[in-house]
């Protein structure tokens, strides 16, 4: 009887081609590992360079804020716009309350701090409650948060404090002749700018260091609205015992100059328009530009003492 010749089985061209496609992957996954590796050493060394060149201070200036937030990027996230409203309308909240305080005094200090830590409770989740433009003017300072996101703040923080004025001043008109006076900023008398000046700065530096040693403990938002109120109650506390001592009046401060804009801080009045325009200087510098400057200064006091003791 005849044999029959065994047929070679060949080996499907499919499976060659598998194992060189899974040997070109590996070689690709090895080839992105060792770029990452070269990467990440080279961010390494980097770290070491700025380290060695600035020390303790290294990274004092490091960008602390997402990488592509910018003015390109920002105005297409939805999230952006809830944070602009949580500024407005936390703004709102903060400006009746001052205006109440303004209008009451500070007899009942601590309902005014537990309404503070419950308005900063309420707004934290949707913007970081800042609420003030010194707070914002701090943040983008100290690159917390990129230069669009807090001018965009600073004008939410405007609108919502006109309308926290707003709803006080229709209180204020549903009253009739019986109304209370809506509260107002002193004029700056002649001699008096320094030491207004001083005292918001001195305010203002207070209440951003506590903001920012607050940021530590963000993840307990109740433990961040305690500090960041603590911070304004002392501020508070300062103001109206410098105010007392040197300006014979207790209503030369606010601290917040979204609200100063409300409380008719400029002159209406003067002999000439040069008078009116000096006045009006001089209440910006006093109610705004200074008290930012103290909003810079109570960021980098704060990162500073944290550079020095870590």
């Amino acid at each position: 009887m005849a044999t029959k010749k065994s047929k070679t089985t060949k080996k499907p061209k499919a499976s060659s081609a598998k194992s060189k496609t899974a040997t070109k992957t590996a070689k690709k996954t090895d080839l992105e590992a060792t770029k990452t590796n070269t990467t990440v050493e080279k961010k390494a060394v980097e770290k070491k360079v700025v380290a060695t060149k600035y020390g303790f201070l290294a990274g004092f200036f490091a960008r602390k804020y997402e990488e592509k937030e910018s003015i390109l990027v920002i105005f297409k996230r939805r999230r952006f716009y809830g944070s602009l409203l949580g500024e407005v309308i936390g703004t709102m909240f903060i400006t009746l309350l001052l205006l109440s305080v303004s209008l009451l005094g500070v007899a009942n200090i601590a309902t005014y701090a537990f309404a503070v830590i419950a308005i900063l409770i309420a707004i934290y989740a949707f913007s970081g409650a800042c609420l003030n433009p010194i707070v914002t003017v701090g943040m983008m300072a100290s690159r917390r948060i990129s230069v669009i996101r807090g001018v965009m703040y600073i004008i939410a923080e405007v609108i919502g404090a006109w309308l926290g004025w707003l709803i006080f001043n229709a209180f204020h008109l549903a009253g009739g002749e019986t109304a209370y006076e809506i509260p107002a900023m002193s004029a700056i008398g002649e001699g008096k700018f320094w030491p207004i000046a001083f005292v918001e700065l001195l305010g203002a530096t207070i209440i951003a260091f506590f903001f920012s040693r607050a940021l530590a403990y963000k993840r307990s938002v109740f433990t961040f609205a305690a500090t960041v109120t603590g911070g304004m109650i002392l501020a508070v506390v300062v103001g109206y015992v410098i105010s007392a001592a040197f300006l014979g009046a207790n209503n030369n401060f606010v601290y917040n100059p979204a609200v100063a804009l409300m409380m008719k801080i400029f002159p209406t009045s003067g002999e000439n328009f040069g008078e009116i325009l000096g006045g009006i200087c001089q209440a910006l510098s006093a109610y705004a530009l200074i008290p930012m400057i103290g909003g810079i200064l109570g960021f980098y006091i704060a990162d500073f003492s944290e550079k020095v003791t870590s």
